[in-house]
């Protein structure tokens, strides 16, 4: 259904550029190939609308969920990847199940500062890339947010997520807005 979704937007013209989140880090060439989509590294840097932009997934920026940060190097090695897809679609499938419901439990336990994006992260993700806009999504608390580094004023947008009313970032004539379905 969203790959039928995004393969129409693409054959329509329309460029689609997507990059891994919590769930989907499996998602590859064949998605690619399917949905005319162009997979984005984690970082990527890219001139949009006259601005330097880092996209993010921005689950790297929560760097006080340290619980967070060690099952995502865990899920993200090729030696943890190569052994779940081995298994019967069955087994995954009841261990993405799993995966889901610890994930809510887990959730429910922790403050929301320990999930939220670290703002030294953000500034040294901002340092680095000499970007002066930051896009990300991953704590889904749609909005923009200025950010001083080094004494320039920039900016960070966070996306909705796809689950409740979902939406996107639109950058016209330079001029970022997050829309919300």
């Amino acid at each position: 259904m969203v790959a039928g979704f995004f393969r129409q937007r693409t054959r329509a013209g329309t460029r689609l550029y997507v990059m891994h989140g919590n769930r989907d880090f499996l998602m590859g060439e064949r998605f690619c190939a399917v949905t005319g989509a162009e997979l984005l590294a984690d970082p990527t840097v890219a001139e949009i609308g006259g601005e330097k932009t880092l996209l993010v997934h921005g689950d790297t920026l929560c760097t006080d969920d340290l619980e967070y940060q060690s099952w995502r190097r865990t899920a993200r090695s090729s030696e943890w990847q190569k052994g779940f897809l081995q298994k019967s679609l069955e087994e995954r499938r009841a261990a993405v199940r799993g995966m889901r419901e610890k994930s809510k439990e887990v959730i429910q336990a922790k403050t929301a500062e320990i999930m939220d994006v670290n703002d030294d992260a953000v500034r040294d993700a901002l340092r680095r890339s000499g970007a002066t806009r930051l896009v990300h999504g991953h704590t889904h608390r749609p909005g923009r947010h200025r950010v001083e580094v080094d004494g320039r004023r920039l900016e960070r947008w966070v996306l909705p997520d796809w689950y409740g009313k979902g939406g996107y970032l639109e950058i016209k004539d330079g001029k970022p807005r997050l829309v919300q379905w």
